[in-house]
C-alpha cells in the first residue's frame, strides 16, 4: 500500500476491473496540475501491452470511475504501459529484469545513502538483489524500503525488448531494428530476452 489514502482506495476499486480485464497494475499515480492526471500503468501477465489494449482497459476503467465517482474535482485518465525504461514496483519484476541496470531510491538510508545505481541479481526472500557499482559483493536492499526504482534506458535494454517485440510479432515489419543488424554482423545475444 501507498502512504497516500486516495491512491489505496483508487488501487482497491480499480484492481478487480483491471486484473477482469486480464492485466496486472504495475502503478497508480495521480499527477497534479491544473487539471489532474490519473495515471494507470498496466501490463499483461507476460509484460506486454498494446495501444488497441490500453484503450480497452481505459474503456473500462472509465466505466466503473463514472459509476463510483471517486476523486473529487476534473481529472484526465491516461492509460499506459510502462515503456522500456519501466518503474520496478512489485518485488517480481526484480527478479524478471534480472540483468538489466536500474536506479533505486529508499525511504530512509541505508548504510549513508538512500539512492544506489547497479545491475539487478534478482530477489532473495523480500530483498532485492542488486551489483552495485564500485562494489564487489551482490548487496541486499530490503524491498519494503524502496521508495521508487526503475530500469535504465541502455542499449541492451533497447536491443532485447525490440528482439522480444519482434519474436511476438508486435514490431512492424518495416521498423528498423537493432536485431537485424546484429544478424548482419554475425553478433549474438547478449542477455536474457524477457
Amino acid at each position: 500500500m501507498s502512504t497516500d489514502p486516495q491512491i489505496d482506495r483508487l488501487t482497491e476499486l480499480l484492481t478487480p476491473v483491471i486484473e477482469g480485464a486480464g492485466f496486472e497494475l504495475v502503478r497508480l499515480a495521480m499527477i497534479g496540475g491544473k487539471t489532474a492526471i490519473l495515471q494507470v500503468m498496466a501490463e499483461k501477465p507476460d509484460g506486454t501491452m498494446t495501444a488497441n489494449q490500453c484503450a480497452t482497459l481505459s474503456r473500462a476503467i472509465s466505466a466503473l470511475l463514472d459509476e463510483e465517482d471517486p476523486i473529487a474535482g476534473e481529472y484526465n485518465l491516461e492509460v499506459s504501459s510502462p515503456g522500456i525504461d519501466r518503474p520496478l514496483t512489485r518485488l517480481k519484476d526484480f527478479d524478471r529484469w534480472e540483468g538489466y541496470q536500474a536506479k533505486l531510491e529508499l525511504s530512509q538510508m541505508i548504510e549513508g545513502r538512500k539512492r544506489f545505481k547497479g545491475v539487478l541479481a534478482g530477489i532473495e526472500d523480500d530483498n532485492i538483489c542488486i551489483d552495485l557499482e564500485g562494489e564487489e559483493d551482490t548487496a541486499l536492499i530490503p524491498f519494503n524500503l524502496l521508495a521508487t526504482a526503475k530500469l535504465m534506458l541502455t542499449d541492451d535494454l533497447i536491443r532485447d525488448t525490440l528482439r522480444a517485440a519482434k519474436a511476438e510479432g508486435t514490431v512492424p515489419d518495416d521498423m528498423p531494428s537493432l536485431v537485424d543488424e546484429e544478424k548482419k554482423a554475425g553478433a549474438s545475444p547478449s542477455k536474457k530476452t524477457t
